[in-house]
C-alpha cells in the first residue's frame, strides 16, 4: 500500500513509519516539524534500507492536502499529527482544538474528496477520564477527560464515528494508547521532546544522563501499594506494530473500530524508577512533590480485544522498555540535535 503518515517525524510516528517500511509499504510523511525531526527520518531510512518521501506542511493547509492527494495516489492514511502536551493544552486550549479537531476535520474532508476512505487515528486512553474500574476495556464508557488535550481526542473520535455512519465507504481504526515508552533497540531513534519533558520516562532518562538535575515524583499518597500513580506502559515498538495490524484489518473490513493498545498491566512511578536504575546501572535523583492536578491514581488497559481481532499483543517487558530508553538516551544525550 501507499500510505500517508501525518506527524510521521515525531516519536510514535517515526517508529511506526519504520515498521510500515519494513512491512513493505510505501510511505509519504507529512509533518510540520513542530514536534518532529528530519534526522529521525534519515535514520529510519538507514535502518529500513528503504526510502520514504517527506512533505513539510500542516494538516490545516487544505490546498497542500489537495495537492498531496492528487500527486501521491495514497491508499490509506495513518494520522498522528497533533499537539500532545496535557499541561500546555490547559494553557492554550484554542491551539489544541484548532490543530487536533479542526486539523482532523480538514484532513477527512480532503481524503473524502480524493476518494481515500481508510484511516488509522492516534487516540488516547485519556478519553476514559478517571475510570470507575481498572483494567479498562473498550466497552467502558468514555467520560469527561481531564484536559483540553483529552477532550480534543474524544471530539475527533465522535467525528470519525459520525463520518463512518454517514458514509459506509469509510474504514477507520481508532487506537487508544496508554503510555508509550522505550525506543528502537538500535538506539538510533527514540523520544526527543522539545524543552523540558512532560512525561516520566524522558524526564527520568535526562536526569540519568545529566541533562536535568532531579526528577519530581508528583505525590506519594495515592491509594496504591506504594502511594505513587500506576500506569500501563507499552513499548513504542509494540505500539507501532499495532498500527501495522490495524491497517491490515481496515483494508479488509468496513466500519469504525476501537482498540486499546496497552500492555495490560500497571506499574507505579517508583517501580519504573527502580527498573530504570537497574537498566542504566546508576541511581537517579528524585524527590517527592505534591500531587499534580488532573492525575488519577491508577489506569491500565484490558487489551484482549486487540489480540482477538488484530492478532496483536504487547510483547516487550518493562526491563526491555527501560533498557531501550537508556540505550537511546546514552547514545544521544542531546537527542537528535
Amino acid at each position: 500500500m501507499r500510505l500517508l503518515v501525518t506527524g510521521g517525524a515525531g516519536y510514535i510516528g517515526s517508529h511506526t513509519v519504520l515498521e510500515l517500511l519494513q512491512a513493505g509499504h510505501d510511505v509519504v510523511v507529512l509533518d510540520n516539524l513542530c514536534n518532529g525531526s528530519l534526522e529521525a527520518l534519515r535514520r529510519i531510512q538507514a535502518i529500513a534500507g528503504r526510502s520514504l518521501q517527506f512533505v513539510q506542511g500542516d494538516i490545516r493547509d487544505r490546498a497542500l492536502l489537495d495537492r498531496l492527494f492528487a500527486q501521491q495516489q495514497v491508499d490509506a492514511v495513518v494520522h498522528f499529527a497533533g499537539l500532545k502536551a496535557v499541561g500546555e493544552s490547559v494553557r492554550q486550549p484554542l491551539d489544541y482544538y484548532a490543530c487536533n479537531v479542526a486539523g482532523t476535520l480538514n484532513l477527512c474532508q480532503a481524503m473524502a474528496d480524493a476518494g481515500v476512505f481508510q484511516l488509522v487515528f492516534s487516540s488516547s486512553a485519556t478519553v476514559y477520564g478517571d475510570p470507575a474500574q481498572v483494567p479498562v476495556d473498550e466497552s467502558c464508557p468514555v467520560a469527561e477527560p481531564t484536559s483540553p488535550y483529552g477532550r480534543s481526542k474524544l471530539m475527533v473520535e465522535h467525528l470519525l464515528h459520525d463520518v463512518q455512519r454517514a458514509d459506509t465507504r469509510w474504514s477507520i481504526a481508532i487506537l487508544r494508547y496508554f503510555n508509550p515508552v522505550g525506543a528502537h533497540p538500535s538506539g538510533l531513534i527514540g523520544e526527543d521532546p522539545l524543552g523540558v519533558p512532560n512525561n516520566l520516562l524522558p524526564y527520568l532518562s535526562q536526569v540519568a544522563v545529566g541533562k536535568l538535575d532531579c526528577l519530581q515524583v508528583h505525590g506519594n499518597d495515592y491509594p496504591t501499594p506504594d502511594g505513587t500513580c500506576i500506569r500501563d506502559y507499552i513499548h513504542v515498538v509494540d505500539l507501532a506494530q499495532g498500527h501495522v495490524r490495524s491497517l491490515q484489518f481496515i483494508s479488509r473490513h468496513k466500519g469504525c473500530s476501537v482498540w486499546n493498545l496497552g500492555a495490560g498491566k500497571g506499574y507505579s512511578v517508583l517501580q519504573v524508577i527502580s527498573a530504570f536504575e537497574q537498566a542504566c546501572g546508576r541511581s537517579v535523583h528524585y524527590i517527592i512533590g505534591p500531587r499534580r492536578p488532573g492525575d488519577i491514581a491508577a489506569n491500565w488497559a484490558e487489551p484482549s480485544k486487540a489480540e482477538r481481532e488484530l492478532g496483536w499483543k504487547a510483547e516487550r517487558s518493562l526491563a526491555s522498555m527501560m533498557a531501550d530508553t537508556w540505550r537511546w538516551q546514552s547514545k544521544n544525550p542531546q537527542g537528535y540535535r
